[in-house]
Parts: structure tokens; sequence; C-alpha cells
């Protein structure tokens, strides 16, 4: 059985040797990853320059490119059959609730679910050190799984580790993506030369979506697992925007629209 391990933080992360020594005892694993950094770019793909496959030990391949580009490349160019189960990570930090919009990490497994692949991605909690090899038992732990189980169409998993030793680990729970707010997410300064740049970052300062959240189960001491679909459509409302479909079609309310005319969509619970 044929493992692909990649992630973004890069080819020298010790959170990508962790892991795919874990999965070692599952299969023979492949390892394709960017050669630098590519944390929070989301699910890029290189369009604009060429992309350089390098062999760097057995098994062991760094791209010039994304995450997904190294999914890509790894399923349909360097790995002589596809494998099992994609496997990203192990991340620098947690992506839970909003963050998997931005993630490589999840965007990796994403791909690999879009190429029929089934896939998980794995974070791991920490600040100035991670305890990747424990995050690396519960990762190989899911992949056993789901090898042995496989997953849903359109479905993989995004799993967070807390940051606690084994015996410290309270469980595992089946969780939902939560809602985050930040505090000051976009930081101005000024250069040496008075000129105002941006950094886009701030504090965490709290979560919504409380009922069966992921970022609830990693501050409680839980091992985190979010099925996540591809799908995102919002099966939930399609039959209330179809009354737009007329209006839209013969160009009706184009005027200014007036307050008394302005009606609250039914809210659907999540």
């Amino acid at each position: 059985m044929r493992i692909l391990v990649t992630n973004d933080d890069g080819i020298q992360s010790p959170g990508i040797t962790a892991l795919a020594h874990a999965l070692t005892a599952l299969g023979e694993v492949w390892v394709v990853a960017p050669d630098r950094e590519r944390t929070a770019v989301a699910h890029a793909v290189t369009l604009h320059k060429p992309l350089r496959v390098h062999h760097v030990a057995p098994r062991t391949y760094t791209v010039n490119g994304t995450p997904v580009d190294c999914v890509n490349l790894a399923l349909l160019k360097v790995m002589p059959k596809p494998p099992a189960i994609v496997v990203s990570g192990i991340n620098k930090g947690v992506n839970l609730g909003d963050d998997v919009m931005y993630s490589g990490t999840v965007s990796a497994a994403m791909e690999g679910t879009i190429l029929g692949v089934p896939s998980l991605a794995v974070s791991q909690e920490g600040q100035d050190t991670f305890r990747f090899e424990v995050g690396a038992t519960y990762a190989a732990r899911v992949a056993r799984l789901v090898v042995e189980h496989g997953l849903p169409d359109e479905t993989l998993l995004n799993v967070n580790i807390p940051d606690r030793t084994s015996s410290k680990m309270r469980g595992v729970r089946i969780t939902c993506l939560s809602r985050r707010r930040f505090h000051n997410p976009i930081i101005e300064k000024i250069d040496p030369h008075g000129r105002p740049y941006y950094w886009i970052a701030g504090q965490r300062v709290s979560w919504s979506r409380s009922k069966d959240a992921d970022h609830e189960a990693v501050e409680d001491g839980y091992v985190s697992i979010t099925p996540i679909r591809l799908d995102i459509t919002h099966h939930g409302v399609v039959d209330q925007f179809r009354a737009w479909e007329p209006l839209i079609a013969r160009g009706a309310g184009n005027g200014r629209v007036s307050r008394s005319s302005r009606r609250p969509m039914k809210q659907v619970g999540r």
C-alpha cells in the first residue's frame, strides 16, 4: 500500500518527518512537499511559471510550488500508481473553523479528495515547540481507519491535536467547524519613508458555533476530527433563492429599493 504525505510548512519541517515515520507502519510512504514554507496559500495552483520536481531521497521529492501543486504532481506524475491515502501535515498550529478556508494543509487534502483518493489533514497545537510525535501517533490511527473503512464521497477529515502528552489526552471527538473572531485583524505600520504598510494578523479573541465545535474539543484536551465536504452549496436555502429566478430573468426591480420592500430571507439553521 502506498501513502502520499505532503504539507504546507515545507520539506524541512519536523512535522512532516514525524508523520512520514509514523505512517511507515501502514505501508510504503512517498513524500512530495513544497521546497519552502507555503503557509496560508489555500487552494492556490501555480499556472504562470514552470514547476520543478527534485528527487532528494528515496521516495522523497520537493516541488517549487504549493501544496495543491504537490498533490497533483505526486498523483499524476511522480508516483507509479495512485496512493491508497493522502495525509497532509503535520501542520505547525491548529486549523480550526474558518482556518480551513486559508490552510494549505487542508487544501492539499481537498485536492487528494478531488482526485478520488481518501485524504486527511493533520494539525498540531503548539507555540514555540510542538509535540509532533503525539500528533503522528493519532494521525496514523486515523489513517489506518480511513484505509480500512474508506470515506464517504467528496469527504475529507480535518484532524487537530491538542498540545498535550499522550497520557494527558482526554480522548477523541467528532466535531463541526467553528467560526472565529479576531481583534485588530489588520495592523497598520509606517515604513522609514513615512508610507503606510499592513500586516494581516491580529489575535483570535472569540468563537461562535459552539455546538460540537472543533475549538472546544481541542481546548478541552480532545483530538478533534471534522468531516468536511467538497460540496459547499447551501442546499437548505436553494428553494428560497429560486423565487429570484424570474425576477432576474425579466430584469424586475431595476430601480431604487425601498425600505418597505426589503424582506429578510428565512433563516435556516446550521
